[in-house]
């Protein structure tokens, strides 16, 4: 095979006859053919083929897709506005720390640096606007003294604030010829 679109088309019809045999169907509306170079959006990942920086040779990347970003973003906000100025710090830091822990878990094998790094501004903002509300008297100097140890990084006495930009990716680690295939190779 080529790699042309057409060739694309037809292992579908194939595939749609293996699934058939199985009781299984394929979604027309849901299976996509495009060009790797146009990308796309599968279980939360953005996969696309783009150019390495200083070099001219390409490589498949997958990183967290704009979407999931945005969700997980969305629900550090709603977190934060549906947790009470009446309670203390540390139950927003409980309910807080879950959620991007667990999506920095999930996409940490990626090139996912980036997508920590926003990750990680945009809860520092939120969390840092919670304090603002529950306490209006307070200037910038005291509020860092007193909720970030006169730092910069949000903790209470007994927990801090997770970082997602502190989280390693851990890329590659098996590449090409190393992952087990469960297909006989032909040829």
């Amino acid at each position: 095979m080529s790699g042309a679109k057409t060739d694309a088309e037809a292992l579908r019809e194939e595939i749609t006859g293996v699934l058939a045999a199985m009781g299984l169907c394929l979604s027309q509306e849901k299976t996509l053919i495009t060009h790797i170079d146009d990308g796309l959006d599968f279980l939360g990942w953005r996969i696309q083929r783009h150019r390495k920086r200083g070099t001219n040779k390409y490589y498949v990347y997958t990183y967290p897709a704009r979407k999931a970003l945005k969700a997980v973003t969305g629900k550090v906000k709603t977190q934060c506005r549906r947790t009470g100025t009446d309670l203390p710090f540390d139950a927003l830091l409980i309910c807080l720390n879950r959620m991007p822990r667990g999506w920095c878990a999930y996409f940490r094998p990626g090139v996912s640096s980036t997508a920590f790094q926003y990750l990680s501004s945009s809860t520092w903002g939120r969390v840092i606007f919670w304090l603002r509300r529950k306490h209006p008297g307070l200037n910038w100097k005291q509020l860092r003294r007193r909720f970030c140890g006169g730092g910069w990084w949000p903790a209470s006495e007994e927990r801090e604030l997770f970082n997602p930009a502190k989280v390693r990716t851990t890329r590659y680690r098996c590449r090409g010829s190393v992952i087990p295939s469960p297909w006989q190779v032909t040829g």
